[in-house]
């Protein structure tokens, strides 16, 4: 009995490594861009800055920043980044840079509701309510939650953090 399982042990690891081996293709592997990896370092800062551990949301916010950096460099002018540029950069405590790379992601992409609603946010910050109004007025027609957070925050309903 002992023998005759260890032959059909020995088969089937046989038959597993050949059908393996068979194979020519190397193994896929899916590496993330810098834009991704960055997008789920914010998302994880956020939920730090949601529990009050700030400085650990502000270690996120900082190596984001950076590899959205490497993602500007690398495909250079892309709305998205910029929008979280302009985010991680505001989060960080630098509003006039944020407010850099939100108005140049604004010139590829008027109409982005992200870069819309976190240039208004950054305008209520610092104290430009007719601006933050403006944002608002491009969101309007959009029907998203983008339009609803910054008309709560306009209107003093919800705080933003920075």
């Amino acid at each position: 009995m002992k023998k005759i399982f260890l032959t059909f042990f020995t088969l089937i690891l046989l038959s597993t490594n050949s059908y393996s081996a068979g194979s020519d293709d190397p193994p896929v592997t899916k590496v993330k861009s810098y834009y991704a990896k960055a997008v789920d370092l914010i998302k994880i800062a956020k939920k730090y800055e949601k529990k009050n551990k700030i400085d650990k949301a502000q270690k996120r916010y900082a190596k984001a920043r950076e590899l959205l950096l490497k993602s500007n460099e690398k495909k250079p002018l892309q709305a998205d980044t910029l929008n979280y540029l302009g985010f991680t950069t505001r989060k960080l405590g630098d509003y006039e840079e944020g407010e850099k790379f939100y108005l140049q992601g604004l010139q590829i992409e008027p109409n982005h509701d992200g870069i819309n609603e976190y240039l208004g946010e950054l305008y209520v910050a610092t104290n430009r309510m007719d601006m933050a109004k403006e944002r608002l007025e491009v969101l309007k027609t959009c029907n998203c939650e983008e339009f609803d957070e910054l008309k709560e925050i306009i209107e003093g309903t919800k705080k933003s953090k920075y």
